[in-house]
């Protein structure tokens, strides 16, 4: 029996919570016969909200323990000092949700859309007879997210001053512009997050694993790192003086002549292990045969590049815009594509003589959460590549080896998908 009964609270019934719900959307989609979803101080301990819509719903200080709210439409609702613990809230949208003093402790926010969400400490107020605002006594405390999962979980701009989220998961999770000032990260797993800008002042890290993390342009002012893992965390650009960044522009210059003439001009580049951040737009560029294995290139635009044959193996190309981009025969094994955009690229085998043809490679590559909508992959070796909740719908896998490639939470298209559901 959960605390909420203990306390008085309303105790809802499937059915309960299924009418309600059913008003609500009527009234979202403008409907005669609907009203707006107010659970206040309701107990909803284990029941089914999965895949409804219920933006805007009031859900202040409800009990939502083990309740399945995954793929719910949650943004703008209020979970005011609400109880989600253990609650599965995977692939939700909760975008500017009001979460302030809300316990998540140990649920399941597995890719979850937490967009400028407000974890922060909740507060009370009533006015008193002069009119005057005063804060009321309470143990609502700040939001909790102890063993929370958070993996690849969007927490853009989301404000988490504060918030209490020991050992939570993070791994790989969108963590631009959030600000975590003063909260307590305690053994939290932040491998490879993107914490770009993040306000992580104050903020207790002790033993945490930042281990691949982005902290470019990251605040970390009185944090306490102490025991904590930085190893390959990704920060500014080193210090690169107008010499240097001049040259890098002049051998891309060059290469892009080379290539453009077919050899006649120019001379190919080789940036292998540079820091190429500082270009920031090679977008429609001619980069054709690029040497550059082990480059840094996060966030950079390649949008409708030209990389025909080039050699990016093991380069970090983390949030990269290469839609569109001709990436025929390319060698991107071992190499970073988490949040990469991939949309009508064209990764087929490249034509190098008659009869013979170059594959593109993936292999042991990790592109989670890349969107490859679109995206001919005929061909393309992704042995051991990591594909878990990437986008693949509409993309051509015809004939690609796939050995070992974790399609977990991938989005299939639609003949592969079933045919993969068929018992061999």
């Amino acid at each position: 029996m959960s605390q909420a009964r203990h306390l008085g609270f309303q105790r809802l019934s499937q059915e309960d919570v299924s009418a309600a719900v059913a008003r609500h959307e009527l009234l979202y989609s403008g409907r005669l016969g609907g009203a707006r979803a107010v659970f206040i101080f309701c107990d909803l301990s284990g029941l089914d909200l999965s895949g409804r819509n219920l933006a805007d719903a009031d859900f202040t200080g409800a009990v939502l323990e083990e309740a399945n709210l995954e793929g719910a439409k949650l943004d703008s609702a209020s979970f005011f000092g609400a109880d989600l613990r253990r609650s599965n809230l995977a692939g939700a949208s909760l975008r500017r949700v009001d979460l302030r003093g809300a316990s998540l402790r140990g649920a399941n926010l597995i890719g979850a859309d937490l967009f400028e969400a407000d974890l922060r400490e909740g507060t009370i107020a009533e006015k008193d007879r002069h009119g005057n605002l005063k804060v009321l006594q309470h143990d609502l405390g700040p939001s909790e997210l102890p063993a929370a999962l958070l993996t690849s979980a969007n927490l853009e701009r989301a404000k988490l001053t504060g918030a209490v989220a020991v050992q939570a998961d993070f791994t790989d999770a969108v963590m631009k512009g959030c600000r975590l000032t003063r909260a307590n990260l305690r053994q939290a797993r932040l491998t490879g997050a993107n914490l770009e800008n993040a306000d992580l002042s104050g903020c207790n890290l002790s033993g945490a694993d930042l281990g691949g993390a982005i902290l470019v342009g990251a605040k970390l002012d009185l944090a306490n790192t102490h025991g904590a893992d930085l190893s390959r965390t990704l920060r500014e650009e080193s210090a690169v003086d107008a010499v240097q960044a001049a040259e890098v522009e002049r051998l891309i210059e060059a290469h892009g002549r080379w290539a453009e003439s077919e050899g006649r001009e120019g001379s190919p580049a080789d940036l292998s292990g540079r820091d190429l951040r500082s270009l920031q737009n090679l977008s429609h560029r001619k980069l054709t045969a690029l040497i550059a294995p082990k480059a840094q290139l996060y966030g950079v635009n390649l949008e409708g590049a030209s990389l025909q044959g080039s050699n990016l193996s093991g380069a970090d190309l983390r949030s990269a815009r290469l839609h569109g981009a001709d990436l025929r025969g390319i060698n991107l094994s071992g190499a970073k594509l988490n949040h990469a955009d991939l949309r009508d690229a064209k990764m087929g085998p490249l034509l190098i003589s008659a009869g013979r043809f170059l594959p593109s490679r993936l292999d042991n590559a990790e592109a989670r959460y890349a969107d490859f909508r679109g995206a001919e992959l005929k061909r393309v070796r992704l042995s051991g590549a990591d594909l878990s909740y990437a986008n693949l719908s509409e993309a051509d896998l015809s004939a690609c080896e796939m050995d070992g490639c974790d399609t977990s939470g991938a989005k299939l298209p639609m003949r592969f998908a079933e045919a993969a559901a068929i018992p061999a």
